[in-house]
């Protein structure tokens, strides 16, 4: 045995050493149909299949129509809106402080935690992957390469990346060097004789449809969409491979559980593939939520193809890796999933299981709306924004609305709904605020990404470079903000700023239009940044205007110094323009000792 920490426990009515490892690797954009072993004719992920018919399968298994409310229930156990991440943009990104993370629990339970690639749940304190259990983290800002909380003009060959807080360079392709920054955990941990969980979570194959020029040359029959997008997968795919080879060639193949799943349905391949189901990203129909999700793990006796048609549901995982792992739950989180360790054991004949209940809903704006984007689920119906019903055996492709034929049906899941949402409306005005003066991150960037507004903020550097507005339609002003907490009393630095401070760029300076990557979409860097003509910057705060400067000549920031109090504001700095004004893009905030 080389695990020099060793325990036992009868896990799935199976006797597994412990500890066991975790490799959960989960993509971004892809849907159930973008796979070889789904049945998609087209697609090449050899990889993945062989990993499917060696692995426990999830075949009615149902996320969220978007990514980070997909990824926060993954990582707490708990329905997105009860995490305060019903968005990806607008605040709505951050996962709340109170929750607990799958993060944190491991790394409590004596686990070596590492977070690679895509984050998406807030980008300072004390949102930030390092704040929520994870011991090393490398990352891109925002939901993607080249948003706007992403190191400046990066893009998909040869960024930059955020190592455990600090900006260091990587040469490569993101999904290549995300993979390898985690099989560099992997092998380190393994040599170390220290049980681990690797949370390889990736932007690809999300837009924009960026990949080296060989994956686009696989696909050079199809559309230049399908090209890219199916290039990006079969990357992922080789990724997969290299690191199920690591993993075996370390010994550490037995004690660890592989997971493949995806975080929503199909951005870009349902018109070749679709497994016969209804719409893509973002629909509450069965293709904007049912995705594949594969475990392997040869101690548990996972190690053959094994499908489970039982209803199942992110909320589930959490409390289905601790069973299988032995780590302990935290005493204070209560579980809005259930265990599937006994579902997924093959030796398991009959499995009893709950008729149940569960909801996916994709919300996308400031506050939640009662029945938007929902899809209530059991395992024979759906119910589709309280009004539609579907038998999905009978109709997986969604087609044939038999509501007005069920009406005690349509009434049942509409009471579930009922008492979901009552439960959780009350904790939808709990803002998540972002932390300003606290030790562990004394220095705070503020983007646009995170704007609280009606109207989408600049989410993309090619937003800001295009100096996107963030008024309503025939507003002169400013309608965004930031929900802070100011921890210390005590005087902070406010600095606007119309481009970050890695660019090095003045308020009032225009910007050349950046390289292109290898793909069929132009990078965000590509757009040419405009100037703003800003005239004076402005410390607005809790609606009000504190102190206006001018902007001079070539100034890359306009500073503000404020006495500000221990508790809650608004926070939205402008830039005065001769026709309006516009909200400082990235603002950094100091706490002054």
């Amino acid at each position: 045995m080389t695990r020099t920490f060793l325990f036992y426990i009868l896990t799935a009515g199976l006797l597994a050493a412990a500890p066991t490892n975790i490799v959960f690797v989960i993509t971004d954009d892809q849907g159930y149909g973008d796979l070889g072993c789904t049945g998609n004719p087209i697609i090449k992920t050899p990889h993945i299949d062989k990993l499917a018919s060696e692995s426990s399968g999830l075949s009615d298994y149902h996320v969220g129509p978007t990514c980070s409310p997909t990824r926060c229930s993954l990582l707490t156990g708990h329905w997105t809106n009860r995490t305060g991440v019903w968005h990806t943009i607008m605040g709505r990104s951050m996962l709340r402080e109170n929750e607990v993370t799958i993060g944190q629990m491991f790394m409590d339970g004596g686990y070596q935690t590492g977070m690679f690639g895509k984050w998406h749940l807030g980008d300072n304190y004390p949102y930030r992957p390092e704040d929520r259990g994870f011991t090393e983290v490398y990352r891109h800002g925002g939901g993607g390469v080249g948003q706007t909380p992403d190191v400046w003009d990066n893009a998909y060959f040869d960024g930059s990346y955020f190592h455990n807080g600090k900006i260091v360079p990587a040469k490569g392709f993101c999904t290549d060097v995300f993979f390898e920054q985690a099989n560099s955990f992997i092998s380190n941990c393994a040599k170390d004789e220290k049980p681990f969980l690797a949370y390889i979570s990736l932007n690809a194959p999300h837009s924009p449809l960026h990949t080296p020029q060989k994956y686009l040359d696989m696909y050079k029959d199809q559309s230049d969409k399908i090209a890219a997008f199916y290039g990006m997968i079969t990357n992922i795919d080789d990724n997969i491979g290299k690191t199920r080879e690591l993993v075996k060639s370390l010994g550490t193949e037995k004690d660890t559980i592989f997971i493949f799943t995806t975080d929503n349905g199909s951005a870009a391949g349902t018109k070749i593939y679709n497994a016969g189901m209804k719409a893509g990203k973002g629909s509450p129909y069965d293709g904007g939520h049912r995705v594949p999700f594969f475990v392997h793990w040869p101690a548990g006796g996972l190690d053959k193809k094994h499908e489970v048609n039982e209803l199942t549901h992110m909320v589930d995982i959490v409390p289905t890796l601790l069973e299988l792992t032995g780590v302990k739950k935290p005493e204070t989180v209560k579980f809005d999933g259930l265990s599937i360790a006994k579902l997924l054991d093959p030796s398991k004949e009959k499995v009893l299981w709950p008729n149940r209940f569960v909801i996916s809903d994709s919300q996308r704006v400031r506050a939640p709306i009662k029945w938007r984007g929902s899809a209530v689920m059991s395992k024979k119906w759906r119910l589709i924004k309280g009004e539609e019903l579907y038998e999905i055996a009978a109709d997986p492709g969604q087609r044939n609305d038999i509501a007005a034929d069920h009406p005690e049906v349509v009434a049942k899941m509409r009471a579930f709904y009922e008492e979901w949402w009552a439960e959780l409306e009350p904790t939808f005005s709990q803002t998540t605020e972002i932390y300003l003066g606290h030790p562990d991150h004394p220095e705070v960037t503020l983007t646009a990404h995170d704007w609280i507004q009606k109207i989408y903020p600049p989410w993309h550097q090619g937003s800001i470079r295009s100096a996107k507005r963030s008024q309503e339609k025939d507003n002169p002003k400013h309608m965004g903000h930031w929900a802070v907490k100011v921890v210390r009393d005590g005087n902070y630095r406010i600095s606007l700023r119309r481009w970050p401070a890695e660019s090095g760029a003045a308020i009032n300076a225009s910007l050349p239009a950046g390289k292109n990557v290898p793909g069929t979409s132009k990078a965000f860097r590509v757009v040419p940044g405009e100037a703003i003509d800003a005239t004076h910057g402005t410390l607005r705060i809790d609606g009000k205007d504190l102190e206006t400067k001018p902007v001079a000549q070539d100034a890359a920031e306009v500073s503000f110094e404020a006495e500000l109090k221990k508790g809650s504001y608004t926070l939205a700095p402008v830039f005065k323009l001769t026709d309006g004004e516009v909200g400082a893009y990235y603002t950094v905030v100091n706490w002054l000792e």
